[in-house]
């Protein structure tokens, strides 16, 4: 494949990060939002043998752009929030039913903080996924794209409840296998550039790439207002665009990797504090 200008100088700029070794520990700020503190740095868990501390990737932004998150006025992923609250009590499908008929938003405090999850049937089980079988089964409307705008701010909407809780995926009995998968593929290089995702986001963080400071990739405050792109973005569309970044194929969104892969990824972040919606580069 040939590249382009802009995508040789990429390509670059993140080959020579493969060959750094030690990562850059950022200044730590307190970070309040409605008056509430975000954890956004504690010792690594047990199960990451090759970081002593997690961070949030709010601390490797720019003053600037960790101001929009200070205030939900200021925030523009709240827009999307908004929009979700709308829908969120509006009556859809054969059913004639909004989620409001049969949920409190305040009833979903604390999901957040443990998703993705096996579920009963063995399967992993995300945010979007929750949504969906409700709109199916119980609304009789159709599902949502995955990834799509509508979905992706529902689970920001659902994902607020729980701001300020600390991430605590659990990883064990039968999510090891799913936790297992997700760790094989953030450690596997792919792609032309032949990387995997541990080269940035651990052995690299903080360092600069081009005009951007690389983060842990922690996941806490997704989905995300990404100033990059003006609009929320969710967990998957961020992975599906570091895959593209490095010029591999990537996996399908909403798909069983890109699930096993946000599991892995959740659970680097456990006792860090959810953000949603963070605002982000």
């Amino acid at each position: 494949m040939k590249l382009t200008r802009i995508g040789a100088g990429f390509a670059a700029a993140i080959i020579g990060l493969a060959g750094m070794a030690s990562a850059g520990e950022p200044e730590i700020k307190k970070l309040v939002i409605d008056g509430v503190e975000m954890t956004v740095a504690a010792p690594a868990p047990p199960y990451l043998e090759n970081l002593d501390m997690i961070y949030s990737g709010w601390l490797f932004r720019s003053p600037e752009t960790q101001a929009l998150e200070l205030d939900d006025f200021d925030n523009p992923g709240m827009v999307f929030v908004e929009q979700a609250q709308d829908m969120f009590s509006t009556p859809e499908g054969t059913a004639g039913k909004a989620c409001s008929d049969c949920h409190q938003l305040e009833d979903f405090k604390g999901l957040r903080t443990v998703l993705p999850r096996v579920e009963d049937d063995g399967k992993l089980w995300t945010m979007e996924d929750y949504i969906n079988k409700c709109r199916t089964d119980r609304m009789g409307a159709k599902a949502w794209k995955y990834g799509g705008t509508e979905l992706t701010s529902m689970v920001a909407l659902i994902g607020l409840q729980s701001r300020g809780m600390p991430i605590n995926v659990k990883i064990d009995g039968p999510a090891k296998p799913y936790w297992e998968k997700g760790k094989e593929i953030f450690y596997t290089r792919v792609g032309q550039l032949d990387m995997a995702c541990a080269n940035c986001h651990e052995d690299n963080y903080g360092k600069m790439i081009r005009a951007d400071r690389l983060s842990q990739g922690q996941i806490n405050g997704f989905p995300t207002y990404r100033l990059k792109n003006g609009k929320l973005n969710s967990v998957h569309a961020r992975f599906k665009g570091c895959m593209k970044n490095i010029r591999a194929q990537p996996y399908k969104v909403g798909g069983d990797e890109f699930k096993a892969l946000e599991l892995y990824i959740a659970s680097r972040g456990n006792g860090l504090s959810v953000e949603t919606p963070s605002v982000r580069n």
